[in-house]
């Protein structure tokens, strides 16, 4: 069987000083689609910070794509940054510049150099989430969903081995949230590995998969009824 992309082993996150969630043992592999749900409160900002650096792990082991999560180093979170691809729920765009300049100030803080490689692969995202026509305007002019999409389009540029989607419908309406819902499948269906928090229960029956729940200072594994 392959190594998982993430892995974590009786681990504990803590937000400061507090407990948020204890002995969490989580495993995700290649191609893998799974939820992190749980309300208000009960760790999953906390469970997605820890995988991207934001917060230390202090116990237990985490593993995610090739990086050791209780000895990663200050000066390894930008590379492992560059491994995965975070979307907020408040899209976190640039205001100051077009759709097209956010992407390539990306490419540029992760390494990029070719100007010509670069424009390429911000068409190529674009063309992914469907605003290829959108690259030459400001954030304040799209719709929610539309800058939604920028910030799936943002967190594919470097071809990352998983996607970190922290609640990306939670400010959008339901019809909104199920096309940027249709867009992650899509990606997902292409072979991009996507962890998403939310509490939008409605997706979760639209679109059932591996669901984990953050609850009373655990994560277990929610078994989804057939209907």
């Amino acid at each position: 069987m392959s190594r998982p992309i993430l892995q974590l082993k009786d681990a504990s996150i803590y937000q400061g000083d507090s407990l948020v969630l204890s002995n969490v043992n989580v495993e995700i592999y290649k191609g893998d689609f799974v939820y992190l749900i749980g309300k208000t409160g009960t760790g999953k900002s906390s469970f997605m910070k820890t995988l991207y650096g934001d917060l230390a792990l202090k116990d237990g082991e985490g593993h995610i794509v090739d990086f050791d999560l209780k000895n990663l180093k200050e000066k390894d979170i930008p590379f492992l940054r560059r491994k995965l691809g975070v979307v907020f729920q408040d899209f976190k765009l640039l205001i100051d510049r077009t759709i097209n300049d956010n992407l390539l100030f990306v490419l540029k803080a992760t390494g990029w150099k070719d100007k010509k490689e670069m424009d390429t692969r911000v068409q190529e995202v674009l063309a992914k989430v469907d605003m290829k026509t959108k690259g030459f305007k400001f954030p304040h002019e799209l719709s929610g969903g539309e800058q939604q999409r920028i910030a799936i389009a943002r967190a594919l540029l470097n071809n990352p081995e998983l996607i970190l989607a922290d609640e990306p419908t939670g400010n959008l309406d339901p019809q909104t949230s199920v096309e940027v819902m249709e867009v992650l499948q899509d990606i997902n269906k292409n072979g991009n590995t996507i962890l998403m928090a939310t509490h939008d229960y409605a997706l979760l029956l639209k679109y059932p998969s591996k669901t984990l729940k953050c609850d009373e200072n655990a994560v277990y594994e929610v078994v989804q009824r057939k209907n």
